[in-house]
């Protein structure tokens, strides 16, 4: 639209210049050397107009000949460079595809089209580790470190070699420097954080986090709570020898996380030895209205040496109803109880325990009440053991897999910050309810739940998926394989004592 209207004045504009020629009329005389030439002005504008396309064909034709080489050879790269992105394009899609000839073909391609460019390099490096050549892949991750703009991605594909043949001070090395580099890359802090709790660098490992939450690369509560587990980390150290710095510490993580339990219990711990009841107590009953577990119990009821067994039950008592009488809090009330010798009231708080499928802990309470009373040998603390041998199994901490009897800042398989949780572990298959086996009766409350005798191999669960993505960029190991757990050997009346107590001392995987 736009360019006939320009083209309609254009042709309006000459039509009027002829019209304004034509109505003027006159001679245009040019005298040169002697000689005088006249001619009218139409002419002599004809003409002008003439030679001007004239030059301008001689000068066209003059610069092409003389650009005629820079033209060829700007064509020639041209036509290399898409070659070669068409080469880097391939590549990449075969590498995504698992294709290592295919991936290493079109990277040589690329990188003898285009250089040693960034992309082609990363090529090279992809299609190198997917053919497993290591050796390879790592000589390209150098040259990418060595280059300013692609050193950080560089450094972490030597992290991530590195960390595949297991040389964890190089894989650290690389880690720092990246951070140090680009202080807003996660993986490097994540590598760092990891590498300063593995160390037990817990101070270090705060600043970390804190760095970590300034630069916005965690949420704020994650930070907090991340903070509050280094914190109680540092005062588990610290607890025998400085107590004082402990409690600071154990404070601060109360303060961060009020439902943190190892904080609590540590604080709790260390006020009481101070004589600081009040603000001991008042710690330990936030912590177990969010979460009630033994060790606040324990603390809690223990608050003052010198109390009677009476008055221990008493304190179990305001636990149940601060928690609304959870499971927990009825097994806390029958243990003060059976201290207490009143059987009675032991069993009152179970009874709601033990009418559908108990757990292990509450059928060796039973037990342990059944044995106070009528003592170890009787049938009733004989058949609550055996009862307990193939019972559900009690919350425990558990992280990646791995059931342990005390909570670590740290998961022992991936090294994840604040991995394990309190939670009920996946259950195995349990074994005939006719297998009535006695287990020794001096089975304590608090040892692990024997494991059941059925056939059936052990099975890890973690809740990490396995990367499925081929390439550098992938850094988790993934799912760990752990070999079948075996069942206890079994005596004619159930599994031997010898083989609870080893069960009692050693971190469980889940089945």
């Amino acid at each position: 639209m736009w360019r006939a209207l320009v083209f309609l004045a254009l042709l309006a504009v000459a039509a009027y210049g002829a019209v304004w020629i034509a109505d003027h009329p006159g001679t245009v005389t040019v005298v040169w050397n002697g000689y005088e030439i006249g001619m009218s002005l139409a002419i002599a504008l004809t003409g002008v107009l003439v030679a001007a396309i004239v030059l301008g064909l001689i000068w066209a034709v003059v610069t092409g000949v003389i650009g005629l080489p820079a033209s060829i050879s700007r064509s020639t790269r041209e036509r290399r460079r898409n070659k070669g992105l068409a080469s880097l394009s391939r590549g990449m899609i075969a590498v995504g595809s698992g294709d290592p000839l295919a991936a290493r073909r079109h990277a040589g391609d690329a990188e003898r089209l285009l250089g040693s460019q960034p992309l082609t390099l990363l090529l090279k490096a992809q299609a190198a580790q997917i053919s497993g050549d290591r050796d390879a892949a790592e000589q390209a991750f150098k040259r990418m470190a060595d280059d300013p703009e692609t050193r950080v991605l560089g450094l972490r594909g030597l992290f991530v070699e590195a960390r595949r043949r297991e040389d964890e001070g190089a894989a650290r090395a690389y880690a720092s420097e990246a951070a140090r580099l680009a202080p807003s890359v996660t993986w490097a802090n994540e590598a760092v954080l990891e590498a300063q709790c593995a160390d037990g660098e817990w101070s270090a490992a705060t600043e970390t986090v804190e760095r970590r939450a300034a630069l916005g690369l965690m949420d704020k509560h994650a930070a907090r709570r991340q903070r509050a587990v280094l914190l109680t980390a540092a005062a588990q150290r610290h607890e025998a020898g400085e107590p004082d710095t402990a409690t600071e510490q154990a404070l601060k993580a109360v303060k961060l996380a009020p439902d943190l339990v190892p904080a609590a219990v540590i604080a709790g711990r260390l006020l009481a030895r101070r004589n600081d009841l009040r603000k001991a107590a008042k710690i330990i009953e936030a912590a177990w209205k969010a979460t009630p577990h033994p060790e606040l119990a324990k603390v809690y009821l223990n608050l003052r040496t010198g109390d009677s067994a009476r008055d221990r039950l008493a304190r179990a008592e305001n636990l149940a109803k601060l928690s609304s009488w959870e499971p927990e809090s009825r097994l806390v009330i029958a243990q003060a109880a059976t201290e207490a010798k009143d059987f009675g009231r032991a069993r009152e708080a179970l009874a709601p325990l033990t009418d559908d499928r108990p757990t292990a802990r509450v059928c060796r309470m039973m037990a342990r009440i059944e044995a106070a009373e009528h003592g170890a040998e009787s049938g009733r603390s004989r058949e609550w053991l055996a009862r307990a041998a193939r019972a559900p199994r009690d919350p425990a901490w558990v992280a990646d897999g791995i059931i342990s009897e005390r909570w670590a800042p740290v998961s022992p398989v991936s090294g994840r910050l604040d991995a394990f949780v309190w939670k009920t572990p996946p259950e195995i298959l349990a074994g005939p309810e006719d297998d009535d086996a006695p287990v020794p009766a001096s089975a304590e409350p608090s040892a692990p739940v024997a494991i059941p005798t059925t056939p059936v191999p052990a099975r890890v669960t973690t809740d990490s998926p396995a990367p499925s993505t081929p390439g550098f960029l992938q850094t988790g190991a993934g799912t760990p394989s752990v070999p079948p757990t075996p069942a206890p050997v079994n005596g004619p009346t159930g599994p031997s004592s010898a083989t609870q107590a080893a069960a009692a001392d050693r971190p469980r995987r889940i089945a």
